[in-house]
């Protein structure tokens, strides 16, 4: 069975495309793969004349177009099985190979037509270019005691940028990008194995609701009549209970598109769910754009009125060291919502100016976080950035001065929890051996404030029947 490079792309390794087109004295003169590519990832738009192999036997391609030097060897690989074809005929029978014929000017074309990848082989001056494209590859990461499996979804942009991201939870375990000298780290806390995340005490990057934060007492009021949740933070429930979204297996489908590599997630969290009202279909788009930019879009559409209010829980550490209290942090919010001695807002909003939550001029997390009193001590606030729902703004930036390594948090949502991994104890062994200790990450989540379902006077988090429930969320990288 041939290698495929682990490189940033996804390499035909052994199946080499050789495309010609005639010349008016006869002579073949080899058509850049650049082309190529775009005529192919131009096809849905402005498609030459199509015909699948399904459709034509290797006989027919060779006869039809032997003047144009088009030369098929043996074996390809499918991106969306890991499955490799042996022959020609396998090739034509998987349906991701078409052939582009010609526009009536003499122009032969073959190529690769599903997804985003790369192809080798010679240009006109005689090199062999790699023309780098996003993919998003399946594999199986494990699976859940009853046997339902899981997947992971590997986005990798044309700049070699990876996240990867498992069906259980629609969660973030891998997120790769550079530092000032181009290496690639990863930035995101997470397990190697299944059973870490299906315990998961802190959330490691996943998607959280149908409600994330807190709901005090478990309790809240809708239209009349009470519902109950779980108490699994005492005296709260805490992003929505136990189970919920982040531990749904939730269904992936890849998306092709031009200068991104993206996966659409899908769950229903039923009537009853946790406590909740209504039968709640959530849709999450991870994209991972050439931009470096992972952007989520997230929906959402219920038959009864209900709460929503999700969430990414990522825990990121841009150094990939012991902790992140070096991480230089901007946060341009002016105010925080103050809360209880049980973590729930008190209604007030206050200014943060004079106090350690102060990071409207770029400071180290270390730096003041000592001020901080209580058990455990650190950073768990809810600052407020806007009222303006659905408008992008920039929520954060932090700077890792050891790497260089840069990121900014852009979205939609009016508020943003920031989290200073306060709880982790060492007694989580995470990736690679890794043991997280207190302060080893930290999370942005964007979000609506903490109990908003039993506040007014805060945006509204209810959602009804014909309405949609829409938020983004960006983290972009870079290096200063």
């Amino acid at each position: 069975m041939p290698s495929v490079s682990r490189t940033p792309i996804l390499w035909f390794s052994t199946l080499i495309l050789s495309l010609a087109l005639p010349s008016s004295g006869g002579a073949r003169s080899v058509l850049s793969h650049e082309a190529i590519i775009d005529a192919v990832w131009s096809k849905h738009n402005q498609p030459p004349i199509q015909k699948r192999f399904p459709d034509t036997t290797p006989d027919e391609l060779r006869q039809a177009h032997a003047s144009g030097g088009a030369v098929i060897q043996d074996r390809g690989y499918n991106p969306y099985g890991s499955q490799f074809f042996s022959d020609p005929t396998h090739v034509r029978s998987s349906g991701f190979i078409e052939a582009l014929l010609g526009d009536g000017q003499g122009i032969n074309e073959y190529a690769v037509a599903v997804g985003s990848m790369s192809l080798s082989g010679a240009d006109n001056d005689g090199h062999r270019p790699a023309v780098n494209r996003a993919t998003v590859e399946t594999s199986r990461f494990g699976t859940l005691d009853d046997g339902t499996p899981v997947e992971m979804l590997t986005l990798r942009n044309a700049k070699g940028v990876t996240a990867k991201v498992i069906t259980y939870g629609a969660t973030l375990t891998e997120l790769w990008v550079p530092d000032r000298s181009g290496k690639l780290g990863d930035v995101v806390l997470g397990f190697d194995r299944m059973q870490g995340y299906v315990s998961n005490p802190p959330w490691f990057g996943a998607t959280v609701g149908r409600v994330a934060n807190r709901i005090a007492k478990g309790k809240f009021s809708l239209d009349g009549k009470e519902y109950s949740l779980e108490i699994n933070n005492p005296p709260n429930n805490l992003h929505s209970g136990s189970k919920g979204l982040s531990r749904t297996v939730w269904k992936a489908e890849p998306l092709h598109e031009p200068h991104a590599a993206a996966v659409r997630f899908t769950a229903v969290s039923p009537d009853g769910d946790g406590g909740f009202p209504g039968n709640l279909s959530v849709t999450l788009v991870y994209r991972l754009t050439d931009d470096n930019e992972l952007q989520l879009e997230y929906t959402a559409r219920t038959d009864k009125a209900t709460p929503v209010n999700l969430t990414n829980h990522t825990y990121f550490n841009l150094s990939g060291g012991k902790d992140i209290l070096d991480e230089i942090l901007y946060l341009p919010a002016e105010r925080y919502t103050p809360v209880d001695a049980t973590q729930i807002p008190t209604g007030e909003v206050q200014a943060v100016k004079g106090t350690p939550l102060d990071f409207t001029r770029p400071v180290a997390i270390g730096a003041r976080i000592g001020e901080l009193k209580g058990n455990p001590g650190g950073y768990d606030h809810n600052y407020v950035l806007s009222t303006e729902v659905g408008k992008l703004k920039l929520a954060a930036r932090v700077l890792d001065p050891s790497s260089d390594r840069q990121m900014e948090v852009w979205t939609t949502e009016p508020g943003m929890q920031f989290y200073s991994g306060n709880s982790l104890d060492g007694t989580l062994t995470g990736k690679r051996g890794v043991v997280y200790g207190k302060h080893s990450g930290l999370c942005l989540e964007t979000q609506h404030f903490p109990d908003s379902v039993n506040h007014s006077g805060c945006p509204s988090v209810i959602l009804r029947p014909g309405g949609v429930y829409r938020t983004e969320t960006i983290y972009k990288f870079s290096t200063k």
